[in-house]
């Protein structure tokens, strides 16, 4: 499966990763990666509890962040078709769509999209400010809040856009993208997050097309 020119992905080697980039986050010495964050509401965030389940992080600056919450809650509808038949206060708490021919007695991997705003703009002071803004539009779903820009340090960022870090059911960052996403390129991507949520059965990692890349 191979994404189009305009459709920008961006990979690295996490090797590289860790040893180029000073970073507030904890990464094992088997690669897996626990960003950590708080929330409007002032609540640690950690991706560590949700090993097991495939993670997508969606982040933006404030130019891209409503398209970038756009495509967190199409893809939440998509893995989660349920969520828009309830009240906001269940958003997050539908079951996961069903992987084809999956073993009844295996938990069938969760796909956790969770909302980033990169609010590097945001000086110290007005940090409690911007916190209860983002309540006051959020009051419900936590979006978690990149004061410090480690997403961007990380992964990069690209302007006006979406971005995309995708975690493997291990914790291990997959891919990253940037860029926005057409119905082909959606469709393309939504296929390989089921295809890593496949490959957890048997803890293997997934082959890529030959002119693809994912992070290691």
């Amino acid at each position: 499966m191979v994404f189009s020119n305009k459709y920008f992905f961006r990979c690295v080697y996490l090797g590289l990763l860790v040893s180029f980039l000073d970073v507030p986050q904890d990464v094992a010495a088997d690669g897996v990666m626990n960003i950590v964050m708080e929330d409007q509401f002032q609540t640690t965030c950690e991706t560590s509890v949700f090993l097991g389940d495939v993670v997508i992080l969606v982040y933006a600056e404030r130019h891209g962040a409503e398209k970038s919450l756009q495509l967190g809650r199409k893809l939440h509808l998509h893995f989660h078709p349920t969520a828009d038949t309830v009240s906001s206060d269940a958003w997050s708490q539908q079951p996961v769509r069903e992987i084809l021919n999956w073993p009844s007695a295996v938990p069938v991997p969760d796909v956790r999209v969770i909302p980033v705003a990169s609010l590097t703009e945001v000086p110290r002071a007005l940090k409690p400010v911007a916190r209860a803004r983002i309540r006051k539009d959020s009051p419900l779903v936590p979006l978690w809040l990149d004061f410090e820009g480690s997403l961007e340090r990380m992964f990069g960022i690209i302007p006006g856009e979406p971005n995309i870090v995708v975690l493997d059911t291990a914790g291990q960052v997959h891919s990253v993208f940037s860029g926005k996403l057409d119905d082909q390129e959606f469709q393309q991507f939504v296929t390989r997050v089921d295809q890593i949520r496949s490959a957890s059965l048997n803890n293997v990692r997934i082959v890529t097309g030959t002119n693809e890349k994912v992070l290691r």
